[in-house]
């Protein structure tokens, strides 16, 4: 049974907080009454000072006089401000001190005993309840014989638990409230002591308390479920490599590997990241990375190349290897945004899906690269190459991994701190909504794919580095569902308008070491495609749970 002795009414909890409040509040008047012409005026100058500066109904010379009034004022309050400031601090150490040593001992416990009392009685109740509505639903039950009042009462009885749930629920989410205010009351008080300045061990027990407070199990698993699932499955991979290869998976060899693998992929998914952001796809990244390879060892290749392109034999041993490597990736990232860019003419000017538009531009790309080469490859590129443009230091970190990461935060920048950003945000969300807010749709949708294109050409450039020559038509099959794949599973929302750099980069790394693991299992190549095929399929009826669940 609950001890109902350690419950608090709220008189008795009002009257644990009043001797802290008041201590506390001691000391904040204190203080608000040193910062009045100190840190408020500071404040109050610099905010006015801004104004000022923006205010374009002032002539040059009022400003002037103006910032120059504010300046002399700004000098006054900030030296007010320095002469108080070891006072300040003294009393606001004295306050926090007290809090320290008060807070939880006489109240923050004590309110969190109460509530757990609280809720044991609650469940006591609620228990006694569905007990009492059973037996009264028994009861009435055995008194029936008619099949239609049966039935009638079959669902008063379901109404009578719903009823009875839902007021349970209601009472623990008060219990739940009460306790969290207990919490957060102490850093209401910091707050206006410190003027929101809290300390990381001070901000990690708030995140702490507000995640555990806002949790759900139901959106937990929407947000999570699929990520724990992969993790389930490559945990059985790492258990079963030593078992059927005698092979370990984890292994600083095998984890740098997968980097060095992803790290080509990873510009390829933040291409199509841009795109699925704005409520589209793109079904054409292994033709980018097809042609840019046949392209790319066409002009890095060792000696005069053997295949022929479009008849003709071409011969660029000329030129400095140097150069070549800039060759090749300005001739890589200018074909594949001239092809983005097509694709996304149409998309924008004649609101074609770009699921067609870069379905033709991946039929049209292979077609021309198939007829170009007849199916040839080109062999390999100069060896040297590949050591100048991705060494590996100390002979084991393989430098291709900084460039990922070059382009991860360049992309994170571009997405959180530009008008690109959030022009590309605010289309996906509501083209229409953007539109009326004076954002040009065509604009923005354009450069994002002749942002992709970059991102295509590049990541295709480095790839053929990493695997010193690649050039055949046919290589990149399948990628471009990887690629997908990677930002569905990272959270892109097919809906348009959701999504965060940093779930490409898991939705990469989770595909790239799946895909690793299954090939050193020794996993039929075909049967790989399967678990794509599936991954995706769950993510996009993750999303899809997600977006009706909003709605």
């Amino acid at each position: 049974m609950a001890d109902e002795s350690k419950i608090l009414t709220v008189e008795a909890e009002q009257a644990l907080l009043a001797p802290i409040d008041e201590y506390v509040g001691g000391i904040q008047k204190q203080i608000d009454a040193l910062r009045k012409d100190g840190t408020d005026k500071v404040l109050s100058i610099t905010n006015h000072m801004a104004v000022v500066k923006e205010n374009a109904n002032y002539s040059k010379k009022e400003k002037s006089e103006l910032l120059a009034k504010d300046e002399k004022e700004l000098a006054k309050a900030k030296a007010v401000e320095d002469a108080n400031k070891a006072q300040i601090d003294s009393l606001v150490s004295d306050a926090t001190k007290y809090l320290d040593e008060h807070y939880d001992k006489d109240y923050y416990n004590v309110v969190v005993e109460s509530c757990k009392a609280q809720k044991e009685v609650e469940d006591q109740r609620y228990s006694a309840d569905v007990e009492q509505l059973k037996k009264e639903h028994e009861a009435k039950l055995a008194t029936l014989k008619d099949s239609d009042e049966i039935k009638d009462e079959n669902y008063v009885y379901k109404n009578r638990q719903f009823d009875a749930k839902l007021k349970h629920q209601t009472a623990l989410q008060e219990i739940k409230d009460r306790q969290h205010e207990a919490f957060s009351h102490r850093y209401h008080l910091i707050d206006l002591l410190r003027l929101s300045k809290f300390t990381f061990s001070e901000k990690m027990k708030q995140n702490w308390e507000n995640y555990v407070y806002t949790f759900n199990i139901r959106s937990f698993l929407l947000e999570n479920g699929l990520y724990i699932v992969i993790i389930i499955i490559f945990i059985l991979l790492c258990s079963l490599a030593p078992i059927i290869k005698n092979t370990k998976l984890l292994t600083l060899t095998n984890v740098l590997n997968i980097l060095q693998a992803a790290s080509p992929r990873m510009f390829l998914a933040l291409g199509v990241g841009g795109l699925i952001l704005l409520g589209g796809t793109d079904l054409s990244v292994g033709r980018m990375v097809g042609t840019s390879a046949v392209l790319s060892t066409m002009i890095m290749h060792k000696g005069i190349n053997t295949g022929s392109f479009f008849g003709h034999i071409f011969d660029f041993t000329g030129i400095p290897v140097a150069l070549r490597v800039i060759l090749a990736l300005v001739v890589c990232c200018c074909v594949t945004t001239t092809f983005t860019c097509f694709a996304g003419f149409f998309t924008a000017r004649f609101k074609i899906h770009p699921f067609i538009t870069t379905m033709a531009n991946m039929l049209i790309m292979f077609g021309l690269m198939t007829y170009a080469t007849k199916g040839v490859s080109f062999g390999a590129i100069e060896n040297d190459i590949q050591k100048y443009i991705m060494p590996k230091i100390g002979g084991v970190f393989p430098t291709i991994i900084l460039w990922a990461i070059a382009v991860v935060a360049l992309m994170t920048f571009i997405w959180n701190k530009t008008v690109l950003g959030k022009n590309m945000y605010a289309v996906g969300g509501n083209s229409e909504a953007a539109t009326a807010s004076g954002i040009s749709v065509f604009k923005v949708t354009l450069t994002a794919f002749a942002m992709a294109g970059i991102l295509y050409g590049f990541g295709a450039w480095l790839e053929c580095i990493r695997m010193l020559g690649s050039g055949s038509a046919s290589y990149g099959q399948g990628w471009e569902t990887d690629a997908i794949a990677a930002c569905v599973v990272g959270g892109i929302s097919f809906s348009g308008g959701i999504g965060r750099i940093r779930g490409i980069v898991v939705g990469v790394l989770i595909f790239t070491a799946l895909t690793y693991s299954l090939t050193i299992l020794g996993v039929d190549t075909n049967l790989q495609f399967v678990f794509s095929g599936l991954i995706i399929l769950a993510a996009v009826t993750i999303d899809s749970l997600k977006f009706v669940q909003k709605k």
